[in-house]
C-alpha cells in the first residue's frame, strides 16, 4: 500500500492540484521500487492544509501502514528546538550570546585548539553564539581530520553518559578550529543542550517539555517513547540502512541518560507542524507566545556572512545560496541552491531522512518525514523542487 487514493487533487492556497498529483505519484514510486519504506508529507500555506499525505509503511517488515501519528527519529531537527529554548533563556536574561561557554561548563576553560599540528591556547573562547551558529570549533567524528580522529580514539559514546559527563568528555579534547573563525557542523548543539540545563537549573528534557513542547501541544515529542502502547507507532528503516555507515538508527524505546540536544528527539508530523506554525507566525502559536518576533528574526538572519570573517569548510552543509543563523540554515538568494526557494527561507534536516522548511515570503511551511538515511539528499531536493513547481498562485483559490 502506498497511499490512500483521493482521486484528483483540488487547487488549494495557490497550489495546482494537478501538479500535486505528480508529487503524489513520485512518492508512490519511491515506495513501490523499495527506495524508502514510507513517508509523511505536510504542506501548509496561508494557514490552509495544502497536502497532508502518508505513503507506504511505518514498518515494512511488520506490514504496518504509514499514518499521521507515526513517530519518527528526527535527529538534527532536534537542533532548531533546542536553539529556540536557548533563545528563550536569553530573552529572560539567563544567558547572553557573547557569554563564554565555560561560564556554564567550567571544563571548557582549559580546552586547547589544534593549530598547525600542535595544541595551543585559543585566541578567543567559544561563546553561546558560537554554539548556536556552529562556529565553536567542535566537530563530529564523521567529519574526518586530526581532531575527529581523537574523538574516535576517546570513544565518546562508550557509555550512556549524562549531558554533563558528555560535555566534560568533549572539553578534554581539542577544538578542531579557532572558536568563532570556522563554520563546521559538529557537537555544538549537544553542548548547547548542557548550557540550557545549567542556565535553567533543569534537565534538558524538562526544560523542553515545560517551556516549549507542552505549551505548543507537542505531546508525542521527546527523547524516548515511554509508553509501550505507542511503540508500534515508531517508524523503522528498511533493513541494512545505517546512519552515515556507522550503525543503525537509535532505539527510541529505550530511555537514555544522554539527552542529545543535537540529535536525540522523536516527533510526529502533527507535533512538528505546531513548532513550524509557531515559527512561521513569528514566535507565537495562537495565544501561546514562545519568542518575540524580533528575536526570531534575529535567529533567522545570517550570522556567518562576510562581515564576520567566518570561513565555511569545504562541503559546507547548507550549500550554495545559504548562510546560517542561530539554529537554522538561512536562504540568501533565489538562485545558487540545488532546489527552488525564496530569499529568507529557513530550514534544517535530519540524517535519517527528515526535513522541514519555513518560507515567510510564500507564507508556507513543509515537513517531510521518512526513515531512509541513504535517500535523504536526493529525496529532499526532489520534494522541494516539486513543491515549488506546484505553487502557481499567490493566494487561496478556494475563495
Amino acid at each position: 500500500m502506498t497511499g490512500v487514493d483521493l482521486g484528483s487533487f483540488p487547487d488549494v492556497a495557490g497550489f495546482s492540484g494537478e501538479r500535486l498529483m505528480r508529487l503524489d505519484a513520485a512518492m508512490r514510486v519511491e515506495v513501490e521500487v523499495g527506495r524508502i519504506p514510507g513517508a509523511m508529507l505536510l504542506i501548509e500555506r496561508h494557514g490552509e492544509t495544502v497536502l497532508k499525505r502518508a505513503w507506504g509503511y511505518r514498518d515494512r517488515q511488520a506490514g504496518t501502514i504509514m499514518t499521521a501519528d507515526t513517530i519518527f527519529r528526527i535527529y538534527s531537527m532536534t537542533k532548531p528546538i533546542v536553539s529556540v529554548a536557548a533563545m528563550m533563556l536569553a530573552a529572560e536574561g539567563r544567558l547572553h550570546l557573547g557569554q563564554p561557554i565555560s561560564d556554564f561548563i567550567p571544563a571548557f576553560a582549559n580546552t586547547k585548539v589544534f593549530r598547525d599540528g600542535l595544541l595551543a591556547e585559543p585566541l578567543n573562547p567559544p561563546t553561546v553564539q558560537d554554539l548556536l551558529r556552529h562556529t565553536s570549533g567542535l566537530t563530529y567524528q564523521s567529519n574526518g581530520g586530526a581532531v575527529a580522529d581523537l574523538y574516535g580514539q576517546a570513544d565518546l559514546f562508550s557509555a550512556d553518559v549524562t549531558n554533563e559527563e558528555f560535555a566534560d568528555r568533549l572539553a578534554a579534547l581539542p577544538f578542531a578550529h579557532e572558536p568563532g573563525r570556522v563554520w563546521e557542523y559538529g557537537h555544538s548543539t549537544d553542548i548547547l543542550g548542557r548550557v540550557v540545563e545549567v542556565a535553567s537549573g533543569w534537565p534538558l528534557s524538562a526544560v523542553l517539555t515545560t517551556r516549549l513542547l507542552a505549551p505548543l501541544g507537542m505531546y508525542d515529542t521527546g527523547f524516548f517513547v515511554a509508553n509501550e502502547a505507542r511503540h508500534n507507532r515508531i517508524a523503522e528503516p528498511l533493513p541494512g540502512e545505517t546512519v552515515g555507515g556507522r550503525g543503525g538508527l537509535f532505539d527510541p524505546r529505550r530511555e537514555r541518560a544522554f539527552e542529545a540536544g543535537g540529535m536525540g528527539l522523536v516527533s510526529t508530523v502533527d507535533d512538528y507542524a505546531r513548532f513550524a506554525r509557531m515559527l512561521l507566525a513569528g514566535g507565537s502559536l495562537g495565544k501561546t507566545a514562545i519568542l518575540g518576533t524580533r528575536t526570531l528574526r534575529f535567529m533567522t538572519a545570517d550570522h556567518i556572512g562576510p562581515s564576520t570573517g567566518i570561513v565555511k569548510q569545504p562541503g559546507y552543509m547548507p550549500g550554495p545560496g545559504y548562510g546560517f543563523g542561530l539554529g537554522f540554515a538561512v536562504r540568501l538568494e533565489a538562485g545558487a541552491a540545488i532546489s527552488p526557494g525564496s530569499s529568507g527561507e529557513f530550514h534544517w534536516t535530519g540524517v535519517a531522512g527528515t526535513c522541514f522548511w519555513i518560507d515567510p515570503v510564500e507564507n508556507l511551511f513543509v515537513i517531510l518525514l521518512t526513515q531512509a538515511p541513504s535517500q535523504r539528499l536526493r529525496l529532499r531536493a526532489m520534494v522541494k523542487t516539486m513543491v515549488y513547481d506546484a505553487l502557481t498562485g499567490g493566494r487561496s483559490l478556494r475563495g
